[in-house]
């Protein structure tokens, strides 16, 4: 008998995490510590404290002479008034510090403290996970995808279009990402029934997202704070960043008809069509594609689906109106959940089963929020941020011209992957950065688009990102969504070292 060959399969989204976890603690002892010293504003007493590298604390009155003194080229208001609320680094203090080398013991404490610093995104998702459990249980999830694929017949990429320009939308406006994780339970149903596969999912939501935060327009957590750091109005370059945004959103999207469409003609040619069956008993336990004409839509599972949709949007206008963060959209899907229940008829003990379950069907995705999160830590407690930074500065100064603007871009999505946060990378590097452009005599704008630019093109890989969190979501593995998506980061990418290079010359 031939023995068969055991298909070598990718690892999961957590050895993918821990191998990068193992790498950065790895770079702790490669890279050099160092720190700049720290500028905070306190509002109580009017004085901004400053931390040196050995946290040392001063303090001193906040007036724009000080400011001045430190080479912050920033204005007194700024800080009173609100708009710079995070620490500054503050230009030419960095300093060597012993090196903090992080070994095993690190290493296995990292996804502990993960776990604990992302807590109210996991409560999130598992409230989520419980919801989605009894809208399964009800039959609601079933009858309204059967009722939306007899009306979607024929024009199913309308869908695709809607959902990426949504997303786009919500992430050059006010950042939209971490909260897109709610929307892949309830749409990629209705993805799969309509002929997509996963990847196009992933693709319309995470794309949108990371396209529109990219060439973000007035999103408060990248190019206003950014714009802010370094000391100039949002607004300029507004006109250009809109051109930019369109262009880069129609390449995205055109890339993403191209593949669905190869798709919808040949299901084999999917990227994850080697694991159809297990997406589809994933997301279509409940629903039979044979009965689905025979599925009955009653008014209780139309309500229960209104109630679902209507708590998106009132999320969205929670975190792009009233400030909320995850504390505060948890407890709006646990207060869904409990009207969902008492609307469900099912008896209270199956009821609260059935969310338990729902929740525990999701803790896969929560532990890789905590373990992508660890690395961020074991980078953090290193103290190689700081470096890292250190050495950018020195490669891009004495440049000019657009040879400047496009060097900036790689620095940021190099430093992206080491601060995946784009307001934490803003108050890091503008201060410091923005100045460089004077001395080249370019606008500081160009710095602007480089960091946006940058950090957002890596957002579309990175691990220590949102992406390995969505593909455990959606049931997809990271080696599949390189394939699809590295092209496409190919062309963004060139586009935007075009546009840089254009800011530059205009």
């Amino acid at each position: 008998m031939e023995t068969k060959k055991k298909k070598r399969s990718f690892p999961t989204a957590f050895t993918v995490l821990f191998i990068i976890l193992i790498i950065a603690s790895i770079l702790t002892y490669v890279i050099p510590s160092g720190r700049f010293s720290r500028l905070k504003y306190d509002d109580q007493t009017n004085e901004f404290i400053i931390t040196d590298y050995k946290d040392h604390v001063t303090v001193e009155p906040a007036t724009q002479e000080y400011l001045d003194k430190l080479n912050i080229q920033l204005d007194l208001s700024q800080f009173k008034d609100g708009v710079i609320k995070k620490p500054l680094a503050i230009p030419g203090t960095y300093t060597k510090i012993s090196q903090h080398p992080q070994g095993i013991t690190e290493i296995l404490k990292a996804p502990v403290e993960g776990v604990m610093d992302t807590v109210d995104i996991m409560i999130f998702v598992l409230i989520l996970g419980g919801i989605i459990g009894l809208v399964n249980k009800v039959g609601a999830f079933e009858a309204g995808i059967a009722a939306l694929s007899k009306k979607t017949k024929g024009k199913e990429f309308i869908l695709v279009s809607i959902i990426f320009l949504l997303t786009t939308l919500g992430g050059t406006t006010f950042g939209l990402a971490e909260e897109t994780i709610a929307f892949y339970p309830i749409l990629m149903p209705i993805f799969l029934v309509s002929g997509f596969d996963a990847i196009t999912c992933i693709a319309a939501i995470y794309l949108g997202s990371s396209v529109g935060t990219m060439f973000s327009t007035v999103n408060p957590f990248s190019v206003v704070i950014a714009s802010n750091a370094a000391g100039i109005n949002f607004t300029d370059g507004l006109f250009f960043r809109v051109m930019a945004l369109t262009i880069a959103s129609i390449i995205t999207l055109g890339y993403i008809y191209y593949y669905s469409k190869k798709v919808q003609k040949d299901p084999t040619a999917s990227l994850t069509y080697d694991n159809k069956k297990e997406i589809h008993d994933r997301f279509l336990k409940e629903y039979d594609d044979e009965k689905g004409s025979d599925i009955i839509f009653t008014n209780r599972k139309k309500l229960i689906l209104l109630i679902f949709s209507l708590a998106f949007v009132i999320l969205i206008w929670g975190v792009s109106s009233a400030g909320w963060w995850f504390e505060e959209m948890s407890a709006l899907f646990l207060g869904v959940a409990i009207i969902i229940i008492i609307l469900s008829g099912l008896p209270e003990k199956e009821a609260i089963n059935t969310f338990i379950n729902g929740a525990a069907d999701l803790v896969g995705v929560v532990l890789t929020i905590g373990l992508a999160r660890s690395i961020n830590i074991v980078l953090d407690h290193g103290f190689v941020s700081d470096t890292l930074l250190h050495y950018s500065i020195n490669l891009i100064s004495g440049m000019s011209g657009w040879l400047f603007s496009v060097t900036q871009l790689f620095v940021f999505s190099f430093l992206g992957f080491f601060i995946p946060s784009s307001s934490g990378l803003a108050v890091l590097t503008m201060p410091i950065m923005a100045p460089l452009a004077d001395s080249v005599g370019l606008s500081r704008e160009i710095v602007i688009n480089a960091y946006n630019w940058g950090q957002g093109l890596m957002a579309f890989i990175t691990p220590t990102g949102l992406i390995l969190v969505t593909l455990e979501m959606a049931g997809t593995t990271f080696d599949k969504w390189l394939k699809f998506v590295l092209p496409l980061m190919g062309m963004v990418g060139i586009y935007a070292v075009l546009m840089l290079i254009i800011n530059t010359l205009v």
